[in-house]
Parts: structure tokens; C-alpha cells; sequence
């Protein structure tokens, strides 16, 4: 029997469909799960974006157009038949504040954070419950699990947990897993213009990580690709933060109460 049979985090010749494949965090997943021996299909709103990944197929939609996202997911289906793990990454936020919120941006925030992430993966379930096999792991936030700003977004990510939770239990005796990653503040590119803006920045940020340091694209795929593997077998239902001890415990509130800032 090869090593491949017999490690649990292996995924050869498993299909998986991952969105927001172009970006930093999707990158890195197609990345992990390709080194894992998958077939790895990326999605995302426009082609090129994963012109430079390794992909067996690819598929453009926008997940912020719902019906143009389920009609596109169904028709792949009825083409090639469900993959096997699905990895919801898709995402979208702007920095903001109550006072900053309105109608426009809250319904934009949940269109592309949680209905289309339900849009996607509706459908696919449906047929993972029917094929009896198939996981989903969902990329969340700690924003959704406490409150650090960016309310629409935080909801949003709330919202993903719930609905994970939803597809474990209920379609559980089908054969489906659903898991959900929560990272923390994650070193993407997305970084970069905050960063001009202010050099500084970062010395703000880090003293509210245990670690130190933010956590990166590939920290967050080792999570998913462990979630979706069957080494997480007997795991549904879970969310599992990646966020350098973030949710651990106020370590600010530490150095700035306890020692006094020493």
C-alpha cells in the first residue's frame, strides 16, 4: 500500500472546487490542496485572475450575482458531477464603523460574504447528499465570532457559521461534513496600501497577537486542507480559528492593565 493510501491528509484524485481562487488566501489553498494530490478547480469573477495557478478547470462567476452564481454551480454540476470538497473563500470588506454603515453597503457586504457563499454551495450540497460523500469548509473570520469592527462583514461571517453548523447537522446522515475556518488578520497583498498609508501600522496591529504576527495565506490552508481531508473525519460542524491566539485572551489588556504598560 503507497504512503498516498494510507495518510489521512492526502486528497488524490479527490475534485475541489475552490473560490476566490485568485487571490492571496486562494492562492495559497490551491496550492496546499494541489500538494495534496487533488484535482483542483478554481473559480472566481474574472479568468485571469487565475491565469497563474495550476488548475484542472475554471470557472468564472461573481458570487455577489446569486442567481448568476447558482445557475453557473448547477450547470457545472449537471456537466461533471459534484466535487468532493468545496472551499468557500470568496470574500469582500471595507474598514468601517456603525456610523459609517448604510442600506448599500450592508446588503453588498452579506450579498458576497454570505448569500452567495449559500448560493454556491446549495446546490453542491444537495448533491453531496445524494452522491452520500463531501465536505465543505467554509473561510470565516473571528469577526465573526467577536466584535473588532467592520459590522456588515462581521455579520456576515456570523451568518457563514450558522448556516455551516445548519448543513452538519441536517445533512450529517447524508454523508456531508461542513467545517469552518476563522481567520485573524492575514498577510495578503490586501495589506499593502494600509501599509503605504501608514508604516506603522503594524506596530498597532501585532500587540494583540499572542504569536506576534499575523497569520499567513498558508496557515490558513493548512487549516482548510485539514478540515476538508479525511483526517478530520469525525470533525463537523467545528470552526477552528487561525488567528495567532487572537481569541485566546486579551493580551493587550495584559501588558496595558497588569504590568502597566512596562
Amino acid at each position: 500500500m503507497t504512503a498516498a493510501a494510507t495518510d489521512p491528509f492526502r486528497l488524490d484524485g479527490r475534485r475541489v472546487l475552490i473560490t476566490g481562487a485568485g487571490g492571496g488566501i486562494g492562492g495559497a489553498l490551491v496550492e496546499r490542496f494541489a500538494a495534496a494530490g487533488a484535482d483542483v478547480i478554481g473559480a472566481d469573477r474574472e479568468l485571469g485572475a487565475m491565469a497563474h495557478l495550476a488548475l484542472s478547470d475554471r470557472l468564472s462567476f461573481d458570487v455577489a450575482d446569486l442567481p448568476g452564481t447558482s445557475r453557473a454551480i448547477s450547470a457545472y454540476i449537471a456537466a461533471k458531477g459534484a466535487p468532493d470538497v468545496v472551499v468557500s473563500n470568496a470574500g469582500f470588506t471595507r474598514a468601517e464603523l456603525l456610523e459609517q454603515l448604510d442600506l448599500e453597503s450592508w446588503e453588498k457586504e452579506l450579498a458576497i460574504n454570505l448569500s452567495g457563499a449559500y448560493a454556491l454551495v446549495d446546490p453542491i450540497v444537495s448533491a453531496m447528499a445524494e452522491r452520500g460523500a463531501g465536505s465543505i469548509v467554509f473561510i470565516s473570520s473571528v469577526n465573526g465570532l467577536i466584535h473588532v469592527g467592520n459590522p456588515a462583514y462581521s455579520a456576515a461571517k456570523a451568518g457563514l457559521i450558522a448556516y455551516a453548523k445548519g448543513i452538519a447537522v441536517e445533512r450529517g446522515r447524508q454523508g456531508v461534513r461542513s467545517n469552518v475556518v476563522a481567520p485573524g488578520s492575514v498577510r495578503t497583498p490586501a495589506w499593502d496600501h494600509r501599509l503605504a498609508a501608514d508604516p506603522n501600522l503594524l506596530d498597532k496591529v501585532l500587540p494583540n497577537y499572542p504569536l506576534g504576527r499575523l497569520v499567513s495565506p498558508f496557515d490558513v490552508a493548512n487549516a482548510a486542507l485539514f478540515l476538508a481531508s479525511p483526517a478530520a473525519g469525525g470533525i463537523t460542524g467545528a470552526v477552528l480559528p487561525v488567528d495567532a491566539g487572537l481569541l485566546a485572551g486579551n493580551l493587550r489588556f495584559i501588558d496595558d492593565v497588569l504590568r502597566g504598560g512596562e
